[in-house]
Order: C-alpha cells, then structure tokens, then sequence
C-alpha cells in the first residue's frame, strides 16, 4: 500500500513531461501532423476584375465573379467577396474585393491589388518540384511523327440474326 501514491506520482510527472514536448506544430520536433486546407470564399484575379466594368448589371457581375461571399440585407447595394486560404507550406492570403450597384448596374469596384492567374497558383503551389515536369502539350513537330492511326474496318451488312416470325395479319379483309 506505501508504493501506490508514490507510483501516482510517477504517473503524474510522466504525463506532465509528455504534455511539455508536444507542441502545435510538431511532436519532439520530427513529426508534422496533418493539416487541413482552409479555402473559404471566391478567387478573384486581376483578370477577373479587369472584365467588370461600370454599367454591367449585377447578373453580368456575377456571371465574371462568382456569387458573393456576402450580402447585407442592410446593405442591398453592396457585394463583398471575400477570399481566404490557408495551405500548408505555404503563406495564408486574405483579400476583400467590395462591388457596389446603383439599383442592378454596377457604379464601381473597390480591390486592392490583386494577383494575376499563374501569380496565384505559384504562391499557393507547394510542390515546387513539378516545374521540372514536361509540357503536357505536344508542339507541331511531335504531332506531325505520331503515326496514323489505322481506319476500322466497315461492318458488313448482314442479315438479322435470331428466329424470323411471321405473324398474322392485324385486321381480316
């Protein structure tokens, strides 16, 4: 019985201890847990905004953005798209792109610098190693060496396969 508290104090260090070298980015600074990819809200490119000019009308501007994150019932004549994502291995992104209309046309679009398409997917990509991948397209010189492909041949006309029925005629004359 004099060994049981000093084998619960044991037990309570012991898991202390545990406790002080786990953190939240790794454990005893070898392993990385999983993390989950944030992606919340529209992607918006200069690309994209550049289309949206003054005039368009709200089913146009949606047509080009994408519906928006927001709308205030407050606030009926203003969208907010709002993007975020967190990626690991790569850095977190916040943009807030804000559209204003006049009744359904658009009277001005309020976005701070936004980047472009391929800008976008390099920031997010975190296997830098697949910009040593070959080009998925073939040039003019690769598709004029691939051989022709032979041309099947036409089917036969042949006669219908199956037991061949004669019926009755339908009405009597």
């Amino acid at each position: 019985m004099r060994s049981f508290p000093f084998l619960a104090l044991a037990a309570a260090a012991s898991l202390a201890g545990c406790s002080s070298l786990q953190s939240s980015d790794n454990f005893l600074g070898v392993i990385t847990p999983y993390r989950v990819e944030v992606v919340q809200g529209n992607v918006l490119t200069k690309e994209q905004v550049a289309v949206v000019k003054p005039g368009l009308t709200r089913a146009q501007v949606r047509d080009v953005l994408g519906s928006p994150l927001l709308t205030d019932t407050f606030h009926a004549n203003r969208w907010d798209y709002v993007f975020t994502i967190k990626r690991q291995g790569a850095e977190p992104q916040q943009r807030s792109v804000v559209v204003l209309f006049d009744g359904d046309k658009m009277v001005s679009i309020n976005a701070p610098e936004l980047p472009g398409e391929r800008e976008f997917v390099e920031s997010i990509d975190t296997f830098k190693t697949s910009r040593n991948a070959p080009p998925l397209a073939l040039t003019e010189e690769q598709l004029k060496a691939l051989p022709v492909p032979p041309k099947p041949p036409e089917p036969a006309a042949s006669a219908p396969e199956g037991p061949v029925r004669a019926y009755p005629p339908l009405e009597r004359s």
